[in-house]
């Protein structure tokens, strides 16, 4: 009930001015979030290179409702990509992409479209995009886009979110050769008719997709924060003879630090999804929804500072 709350605040007008102007917010948003710039970005990309850590990048922004705006997400991917090459970090930092930032909810073709020339923009940088799955309404789209990608950009990561019910038909569907899939457990409110409401459910359905995953040809991205889950995913490598650079761990910025490193010094490849950009506030509130943890951390600070 709690995770369904913070869901529907995430795009709360009126919940949204209160957090932003809450006394403690932009301390705990610093937690999670690089900060607003290409700058502290590419701040927080050397810091986490420097431990032997990879970096996926997030502009925050999405639901962009003109051209105009998702032309300026494109052109800011485009800088943003550029000084990661000037930078030295292509090798180790890619980027994420949200299509509903760059056009979809517009026009399809514009979204593909742009998201093509992110793509062509991180070749030259010498990595690589993975195109973020939004709320369950652009599932279908979000997954056309990325066949039509792949057609000229083989190396374009999919996610898969292990609450839907169709989640593992998708990653059945994604698990050849080549292919880079993130399987994370989702962070959007959706109807039970297509998506699973229990924690646990989600948890199995996550378990499954990730041996179809580890079992296939593909490159398994999974983005989970869950003990179990990671001691899980250790075993199937093992099962299915897997070295370490046959597949990654994903952790969010701010999120279990120390078992980001701790993975990373025992051998393990561990990238972190580091978000940064003014729009923060939905992606806040989905992380605010993922642990009680993270609610509470919040509610001391916001306290602490009245």
């Amino acid at each position: 009930m709690l995770r369904q709350a913070l869901l529907v605040a995430s795009r709360s007008g009126g919940v949204r001015k209160i957090v932003e102007t809450a006394p403690g917010t932009r301390q705990v948003v610093r937690r999670f979030i690089a900060g607003e710039t290409i700058d502290d970005a590419l701040a927080v990309t050397e810091r986490l290179t420097a431990e032997n850590l990879l970096v996926t990048l997030d502009v925050l922004g999405e639901d962009t409702s003109s051209e105009r705006m998702a032309e300026q997400i494109v052109e800011h991917y485009t800088e943003l990509l550029k000084r990661l090459a000037d930078h030295g970090l292509g090798s180790r930092a890619e980027v994420s992409l949200k299509l509903t930032a760059v056009g979809q909810a517009l026009d399809e073709r514009l979204a593909l479209d742009n998201a093509r020339r992110v793509c062509t923009a991180a070749r030259s940088a010498g990595t690589t995009v993975t195109l973020d799955m939004e709320d369950h309404t652009t599932v279908e789209s979000t997954l056309r886009i990325l066949h039509e990608l792949r057609g000229d950009f083989p190396d374009v990561g999919a996610v898969i979110q292990s609450y839907l019910r169709r989640a593992e038909e998708y990653c059945a569907d994604l698990a050849y050769e080549g292919s880079r899939v993130r399987l994370c457990k989702g962070a959007y409110a959706a109807p039970e008719s297509v998506a699973f409401g229990d924690e646990d459910e989600v948890d199995k359905s996550y378990v499954r997709c990730m041996k179809v995953l580890m079992a296939g040809r593909g490159y398994p991205m999974l983005a989970t924060h869950d003990p179990r889950l990671i001691e899980i995913a250790g075993a199937l490598a093992v099962l299915h003879d897997r070295d370490p650079d046959t597949f990654e761990y994903q952790m969010l910025y701010g999120i279990r630090p120390q078992e980001q490193r701790r993975l990373a010094e025992q051998g393990d490849q561990v990238r972190v999804y580091v978000a940064y950009g003014s729009e923060w506030y939905g992606y806040f509130m989905r992380r605010l929804a993922e642990r009680p943890a993270n609610l509470a951390f919040f509610l001391r600070s916001v306290a602490s500072r009245s």
